[in-house]
């Protein structure tokens, strides 16, 4: 399966998600990308849209090539194997700098305290999953507020990671397992441009304007 854009896979997703209309949920997405998914799927549910900011930390060589995420509460998530190679002060240093940019991501998109999932069905959107840290670092920090139920929505994913990650929430849904997976997220889309800061903002904004007047 390919997807048009992100707003095709949200729709899509949106689609498979209808029944949890019924839960009064709320929908949680790791910014950029994963918000222009996440949008559709929140309008169509009506629920509250928030984020779950991780900041990815790339191989200190190879800095495309994330090796650990760092949530704006300061929690750390690595690939172990990878990890014994770093150095320990290089670590500490990078997961500062990166929970330091989470919490001024938060300041600059919303403003407010992350809203609470306690007692409520929590969804979890991104754009699509490569290595599985930066969503199951995500999950760690939707659980810290007792939801009543995680579900993880995401269009595509390894089949090895979606299998990981289906032991992490309550409910998985995808749209396409990538087995084999396509080398990388962007071969499922024919347009996976950058989203930047700016057009993820506008489009909560849209959100946000289209529910008020709802």
């Amino acid at each position: 399966m390919r997807f048009k854009d992100r707003n095709e896979a949200g729709e899509l997703l949106a689609m498979k998600l209808a029944h949890l209309a019924r839960e009064d949920p709320v929908v949680y997405t790791l910014p950029r990308g994963g918000v222009i998914v996440a949008c559709p799927i929140a309008r169509s549910l009506a629920a509250p849209l928030d984020l779950v900011i991780i900041h990815k930390i790339g191989h200190p060589h190879n800095p495309e090539l994330a090796v650990c995420a760092v949530s704006e509460t300061g929690e750390l998530l690595c690939d172990e194997e990878e990890r014994k190679r770093f150095d320990a002060s290089w670590l500490k240093d990078a997961a500062k700098h990166g929970k330091e940019e989470a919490e001024k991501r938060r300041e600059k998109y919303v403003g407010h305290p992350v809203i609470p999932a306690t007692g409520k069905t929590a969804i979890i959107v991104d754009d699509g999953v490569a290595t599985g840290l930066s969503i199951s670092l995500a999950v760690h920090e939707v659980r810290k507020m007792n939801p009543k139920k995680i579900v993880i929505a995401v269009p595509v994913a390894p089949a090895n990671i979606a299998a990981f990650l289906k032991l992490e929430a309550d409910e998985f849904v995808m749209l396409e397992a990538g087995k084999p997976f396509l080398g990388g997220i962007a071969s499922y889309y024919d347009d996976f441009s950058q989203i930047s800061d700016e057009k993820a903002l506008e489009a909560m904004t849209k959100l946000t304007e289209s529910a008020d007047s709802a």
